[in-house]
Order: structure tokens, then C-alpha cells, then sequence
């Protein structure tokens, strides 16, 4: 069974020549939607997504319409491929998982996204390395100055509560309760 999968950014976009390529095409039933692609939440794209069987085939009119990013269509097709089914763009050949050229290029494809996400990994554990070398702090800023932190010790430490103190420093009461762990 063939599946199409139309999708235009903006409500003032058609998706009439979509359905017309993907019904030509020999689409069954063609799910269609006016959403940005960059959202992850595409529900006529998940509704596809669930409806595929072995030996079923997605089917759009070009990539862009399925996925904004190489990461995303890697997902998108990895979901298709443990359905048993297959995946074909009908403006870019070499996206057709239903020949054995389109699977080696998507497989080159997913071995050339692998490798850069990689090497983003590592430059990005480098670069943090040497910004704490310099002693750069990551995470969040203290809600607290040094000052106020000792304050708020030493009125703990007299008997006042922890809601009144967080009060005191316009902190929330789990700010205050950190400060006293080790």
C-alpha cells in the first residue's frame, strides 16, 4: 500500500499540487497538514507513521516536506524501516528505500550524520574542558551571593524556618534547603 504525506508551512500555502503528485503517483490515502516542519509534534505525520505495515511505502513529494533537518529524517526513516516498511521522495531519487541504490544512499547518508554528530560531540567536550581550565562555571548563577548564603546559614542556624528565610532572599523555600546539603 502506497501512503503520501503532504505538508505546507502556513495556512496561506496550498497543498493541492502535493495531493495531485502523490495521487498520481498511486497513493492510497494521502495525509495532509499545514504545520511548520520544524515542529516534532505532526500528528497527520504520526498518524502515517502508526498506519505503516510490512511492504507499505511512504511517499512524498520532496524531502523538505517530511523533515528539516538530516537528524530528523534519520529518525523519520528508522521508524518507517522497523515497521517493515519502505520510504520514496518523488523529486529526489536517491530517497527510495524500495531500491537497493536508495538504501545504500540512505545508509551513507546515516553513516555521514553519525560521524558529525561525533565530531560535534567531541569539540564540544574539548571546548568545555579548556573553558573550565580557564575557569569558566557552567550551569546556572547562584540565586544567592556569598554574603547572603552565610546570612541565610546563620539564620537557620538560629531557629528560623526555611519559608521565612527564602522569603527574607526572594528565593524559593528548595533554594534555601539546597544550602544546607554538604
Amino acid at each position: 500500500m502506497l501512503y503520501g504525506y503532504a505538508r505546507v508551512s502556513t495556512d496561506g500555502q496550498s497543498l493541492v499540487s502535493q495531493d495531485a503528485e502523490l495521487q498520481a503517483a498511486g497513493c492510497a490515502k494521502v495525509y495532509a497538514e499545514k504545520i511548520s516542519g520544524a515542529r516534532s509534534d505532526r500528528p497527520e505525520l504520526a498518524k502515517v507513521l502508526k498506519r505503516l505495515d510490512a511492504g507499505d511505502v511512504l511517499v512524498v513529494t520532496r524531502l523538505d516536506r517530511l523533515a528539516r533537518s538530516t537528524r530528523d529524517l534519520l529518525n523519520i526513516l528508522d521508524d518507517i524501516a522497523r515497521r517493515g516498511a519502505d520510504f520514496k521522495s518523488l523529486h529526489d531519487a536517491w530517497a527510495d528505500t524500495t531500491s537497493a541504490y536508495g538504501r545504500l544512499m540512505v545508509t551513507i547518508l546515516a553513516g555521514l550524520a553519525e560521524f558529525e554528530r561525533e565530531l560535534i560531540l567531541a569539540r564540544t567536550s574539548d571546548g568545555r574542558v579548556r573553558a573550565k581550565a580557564r575557569g569558566v562555571r557552567f550551569g546556572r548563577p547562584s540565586a544567592l551571593t556569598a554574603h547572603q548564603r552565610q546570612e541565610a546559614f546563620q539564620r537557620l542556624a538560629n531557629g528560623k524556618a526555611q519559608a521565612d528565610v527564602a522569603r527574607t532572599f526572594n528565593v524559593s523555600q528548595a533554594t534555601i534547603s539546597r544550602l544546607q546539603r554538604p
